[in-house]
């Protein structure tokens, strides 16, 4: 009784003390919360960059249009924390691959930061229609031979993808002459761009006045390429540990009829959760394929999944 007594009195005493610690601390005035949160809180106005490149051109900034809007995307994208540590991790895991492909098809690194500011990194579908990592539309998948349908839909490929997106702004470059351009023109269509071109009589990406979303693109993915290129200096401070990790797998060539990939899954030594997540081109439960056409479904390697018997 006395120990529990000692203890009843040790407790108050500390929240005494607690109490009046935070009663010293705490402010008094509406002048005085006010610089209290600005003290605590502290967000700060970001430098900007002295020098800003795409695929290795220069970017402006000594105009004061060109500064402002990438001061407003370098701004936008900082702040939104939980948005840049998703992606992040998510780079960690993609663009190793990603970067592989662009060298393989003659496309500059940063493009990889295109395929950030289409899909985040994730295999969505736009309202539009739009779907995977480089948000292409069926009608132009179709145009550079992707196969679209209820069973396939290599959109979600994300190697065949990279490889039409590759080819549609080389092509894109070759037309208008700058990469900024095709980037822009990835957004906006080729047709759009190459028209305001023409009715502005200007050549430049910065000299051009386009919408507002295509006005904003090529800042957009300068702020990501900035961002994610000097985490530290924008305050982010992830671990390795921390990021997602690309796992090994093993291609499967399959040129017949698939009835049921949950139990070809199994026979795989996975589960048919496991087989969309890494093959997301697979769009149902079973493959026709009546033309005996060759796919490459990825398995990943034993062990990396811990599955329930």
């Amino acid at each position: 009784m006395k120990m529990m007594t000692k203890i009843g009195l040790v407790t108050l005493l500390l929240f005494a003390v607690a109490v009046s610690v935070y009663a010293v601390q705490s402010p008094k005035t509406d002048a005085a919360v006010t610089e209290k949160i600005a003290n605590d809180y502290g967000v700060h106005a970001l430098p900007m960059p002295t020098y800003l490149e795409f695929a290795g051109e220069p970017v402006p900034l000594e105009n004061p249009d060109i500064m402002e809007r990438m001061d407003r995307e370098l701004h936008v994208n900082t702040y939104w924390q939980s948005n840049m540590i998703i992606l992040m991790k998510r780079a960690n895991k993609h663009f190793p691959r990603i970067e592989a492909l662009l060298a393989e098809h003659n496309l500059p690194d940063d493009f990889k930061y295109l395929a950030v500011a289409e899909s985040s990194l994730d295999n969505v579908r736009s309202p539009a229609g739009a779907a995977g990592f480089w948000q292409f539309l069926k009608g132009t998948a179709k145009e550079y031979n992707l196969e679209v349908n209820d069973y396939v839909d290599e959109r979600y490929n994300i190697d065949l993808a990279t490889e039409m997106a590759a080819k549609y702004l080389n092509k894109s470059k070759d037309r208008f002459g700058t990469w900024t351009l095709a980037c822009a023109a990835y957004n906006a269509g080729n047709a759009g761009v190459n028209r305001q071109l023409e009715r502005q009589d200007v050549k430049d990406y910065y000299d051009v006045l386009l919408n507002s979303e295509t006005s904003r693109y090529v800042f957009r993915i300068l702020a990501f390429k900035e961002i994610m290129s000097n985490p530290k200096k924008y305050g982010f401070n992830l671990r390795p540990t921390d990021l997602y990790q690309e796992i090994p797998i093993k291609k499967v060539v399959v040129n017949y009829a698939v009835e049921d990939f949950a139990k070809w899954s199994k026979d795989q030594g996975i589960n048919y959760k496991i087989l969309k997540i890494h093959n997301p081109w697979l769009r149902d439960t079973f493959l026709k394929n009546t033309s005996k056409k060759e796919y490459i479904i990825e398995i990943p390697e034993e062990g990396y999944y811990q599955l329930n018997k």
